[in-house]
């Protein structure tokens, strides 16, 4: 159903993602397994450690015998990693004992090596050990069965070497959204092409691509759309595997804005045609082609990536069960900034934190929604509120960091 209406950011996202469902899971090795997203609440399939173990090089001993000090007693065996002292622990023994050990059965201490000294074959131990010093509990740091991940968690490489710990080699990941990514415009050329008078390079296409891969989702690159009637369709017809398109460009009122038409008229397709109460960024059409979720980002680079910050990157993660929360923090301006109008702005800034780490930010000198060196140069957004009253410098705004990698 159409609507015209001047959209808060806030109710469009949320009427965005009630299209969005999160994806089916699947099988994945887990050297394959690094920044995917985990489908299911993991358990340990064994306990680290399995088996008591020492922490420290040493000898393992019996509290007990250990009565007065100095004392000297003999070493019957040595205990290294992989390579265990098989016999139980007598009355009066000592076994050599390395780091990562197993302890002898009948073991209950560990004395440091620095605290002996060989005296006629013997050991002498000249500090009195405390019991259980230096010994690691089996399941120390996890038990057999014990959760060791949650669901929707992702998979980063400390987490990989977990899973291996835990004896696990194949986990159920949610799959990754494929989302085709389709520019519009005559005055396109591709990267490496020297574009002619009038004409500008694809640059929101590399931005959407990168932008998506580094939220774990898998980019199709659709190319570049003529402005033509028709040509959304033509082009769209043939990716019907896609979980989602998104476009830049072409989604106005323009004579030469074609998508919101070819989407209305294309069968079993929906439009949700927003103008979005935002700078940058009021030019923005979400709906579904053949029932394959849209979003169309508006052509210039600023607008297109604050945009893709604020709605394509929800998501995203709507896709992969993650939380969906778009997270501001505060910080403390540095200039004074005017009243604001009925539109909501994201106004291009950089933060830098003081030893006392207070948050700090400015806003960048220009703020059209062309100027990407600008933008590229900024890590946050300082959000403004419609209708938001001039504010002095020192105030606190509320800032939107900018995503990782973005």
């Amino acid at each position: 159903m159409l609507n015209n209406k001047l959209l808060a950011v806030s109710d469009a996202r949320e009427n965005m993602l009630q299209d969005i469902k999160c994806l089916s899971s699947e099988k994945c090795s887990i050297d394959r397994a690094h920044n995917r997203i985990i489908a299911e609440d993991l358990h340990a399939r064994i306990s680290h450690p399995a088996e008591a173990l020492s922490s420290m090089d040493g000898y393992a001993a019996r509290a007990s015998d250990i009565t007065n000090i100095p004392i000297s007693l003999p070493q019957v065996g040595v205990s290294a990693a992989g390579h265990a002292y098989k016999r139980p622990l007598l009355e009066g023994q000592l076994v050599r004992i390395f780091t990562g050990a197993i302890i002898p059965d009948g073991c209950d201490t560990i004395i440091l090596q620095e605290d002996t000294q060989t005296v006629k074959n013997k050991i002498q131990i000249n500090e009195r050990p405390k019991l259980a010093q230096f010994i690691r509990k089996p399941g120390l740091d996890f038990l057999a069965g014990q959760k060791i991940i949650s669901k929707s968690s992702l998979i980063t490489a400390r987490a990989c070497a977990l899973i291996a710990l835990a004896g696990i080699d194949e986990i159920s990941v949610v799959r990754k959204p494929k989302i085709g990514v389709l520019t519009s415009g005559d005055e396109l050329v591709e990267p490496g092409q020297m574009p002619k008078p009038g004409q500008l390079i694809n640059s929101n296409n590399l931005l959407l691509r990168s932008l998506i891969s580094s939220c774990g989702a898998i980019p199709i690159d659709l190319g570049i759309l003529p402005d033509k009637s028709g040509a959304l369709m033509k082009k769209l017809e043939t990716y019907t595997n896609l979980d989602f398109f998104v476009t830049t460009g072409g989604a106005s009122v323009g004579d030469h804005d074609h998508i919101a038409d070819d989407i209305r008229n294309s069968p079993n397709s929906s439009l949700h045609f927003w103008k979005i109460a935002m700078r940058p960024g009021k030019p923005l059409l979400f709906g579904k082609y053949k029932n394959i979720p849209l979003l169309g980002l508006p052509g210039n680079p600023v607008s297109a990536g604050v945009c893709a910050i604020l709605f394509l990157v929800p998501i995203i993660k709507k896709f992969l069960g993650m939380d969906t929360s778009v997270v501001f923090s505060e910080a403390y301006l540095m200039e004074d900034l005017a009243a604001n109008d009925n539109r909501e702005e994201y106004l291009r800034a950089n933060i830098i934190k003081d030893e006392d780490k207070n948050v700090f930010v400015t806003p960048a000198n220009k703020q059209d929604s062309s100027m990407l060196a600008v933008f590229n140069e900024s890590n946050c957004l300082i959000q403004r509120p419609a209708y938001a009253p001039k504010i002095k410098k020192g105030s606190v705004v509320p800032i939107l960091e900018f995503p990782y990698l973005f």
